[in-house]
């Protein structure tokens, strides 16, 4: 089988060619089961499994796929995410009443925001 055409390797800063079909250079190779950060560990772990897609469904439904914190300010369109409204981390639950649709740009502003008031509190 013919190599694959070389194209740069995927992380962030490595210069080497990659010529095997796969995205990094061997130095750079993903170790299967290593996405999960050792301090917070997997999605499941993390309590993000199964439960949680059918909750995140339940959620998308209720709210009609609609971005709330952008609805509060008249605008409509579309949310994407599902967010807790007091964060996991603060003391906030998975109950409905904390879960709210919002759309990707407010939901990464609002998880800096929660990341960086956890940092300060170290």
């Amino acid at each position: 089988m013919p190599k694959a055409a070389p194209k740069p390797c995927r992380h962030l800063g490595c210069t080497q060619l990659v010529t095997d079909g796969t995205s990094r250079c061997a130095a750079h190779k993903v170790v299967p089961g290593s996405f999960a950060d050792r301090n917070r560990g997997n999605r499941h772990q993390r309590g993000y499994g199964t439960a949680w897609d059918k909750l995140r469904a339940q959620v998308l439904k209720r709210d009609a796929g609609i971005c709330q914190p952008c609805l509060a300010e008249g605008i409509v369109h579309s949310g994407t995410d599902v967010d807790h409204i007091v964060p996991k981390a603060e003391g906030g639950t998975d109950a409905l009443s904390n879960l709210r649709c919002i759309c990707r740009a407010r939901h990464q502003a609002k998880t800096g925001r929660d990341a960086a008031r956890g940092r300060a509190r170290r």
